[in-house]
Formats: structure tokens, C-alpha cells, sequence
């Protein structure tokens, strides 16, 4: 398994966010990124130009999560203070500490089940153990979920 082990300071984020379920995750963050995306010139303090898809799952465990369980959902972009918040966005800080960072390259159905390879599979028998801190994807700037060849980079905390 390709992976470079990451440790980051604070990364605070401005974006929008939602309550979902992995049933209506796939919906739910299109309807997030549309609410959000046209507005990415109202931040005027952005870190670098890719946008994030965080996940806060709140004690995530792979073994007792179903289909319905809800998480906070966001989309947003890291940025270098909160001093200057854009109307009807908000503010989420990611602590800082060690992710494991995965390259993954695709389609949404093909992140799916990498995803899934990662935490039902691969994470169980690593030496790693999760920290209870929001997963998130790094999206390049042009992301686009409807590509088979999208790239992005997968970031799973962990002690």
C-alpha cells in the first residue's frame, strides 16, 4: 500500500457542512460543493489552491458504522486566519497531528472501494491506530467527481 505518513499543524478551514449519512453523502456533498465552490473568491486567505471533503465522523468505528450512520460533512479550503469569514460559510479547525496520506487515482466508485480497502482491510492489520479527528480528501484545483481519472490524496488520522 502506497502511503507517506504526514504530521501538520492546526489546519483551520472555512467551507459549509452538513449532516449526512454514507447513503446520502454522495448527494449531500455535490449539493454542499455547488453551494460552495462558485464562492471560492470571497476567501481572500487561502493556503495553496486545492479545496478539502472532510468527513467528522465523531469516534469513528469501522465495525459498529452502518449504512445510516451520520457524520459532518465539509467542504471547504484551508486558509491562513478566520479574520475575514464570507457570509453563510463557517469555520472548522482540523487538530494538528500525524495522517497517514494516501495517492489515489479515479473514479468515485473506485474511491469507494479503496476507501473501504483501507479501513475494513488494509489499517486493521498496520501498526497504526485512528485518531478521533476529522478524514479528509485534498482536491486539486478542477477536481471533478465525474472524471474516471481523478487525483486526489487521502488523509486518515492517525497516534
Amino acid at each position: 500500500m502506497d502511503y507517506q505518513k504526514v504530521t501538520t499543524k492546526d489546519l483551520l478551514i472555512i467551507g459549509n457542512n452538513a449532516k449526512l449519512s454514507f447513503i446520502t453523502n454522495g448527494e449531500g456533498t455535490g449539493k454542499l460543493a455547488k453551494q460552495f465552490m462558485p464562492r471560492l473568491d470571497e476567501i481572500t486567505n487561502r493556503v495553496g489552491t486545492h479545496s478539502f471533503s472532510i468527513q467528522n465522523y465523531k469516534n469513528f468505528n469501522i465495525k459498529t458504522m452502518t449504512p445510516k450512520t451520520l457524520f459532518e460533512k465539509w467542504v471547504g479550503v484551508e486558509v491562513l486566519s478566520f479574520n475575514t469569514i464570507p457570509e453563510n460559510m463557517e469555520t472548522l479547525i482540523i487538530p494538528g497531528g500525524n495522517f497517514l496520506v494516501f495517492p489515489f487515482q479515479g473514479s468515485i466508485a473506485e474511491f469507494v472501494k479503496f476507501w473501504q480497502h483501507i479501513h475494513n482491510e488494509w489499517l486493521p492489520n498496520a501498526r497504526y491506530q485512528l485518531d478521533n479527528r476529522p478524514h479528509f480528501e485534498k482536491l486539486p484545483s478542477g477536481y471533478n467527481p465525474m472524471r474516471d481519472d481523478n487525483q486526489e490524496e487521502i488523509w486518515i488520522p492517525v497516534k
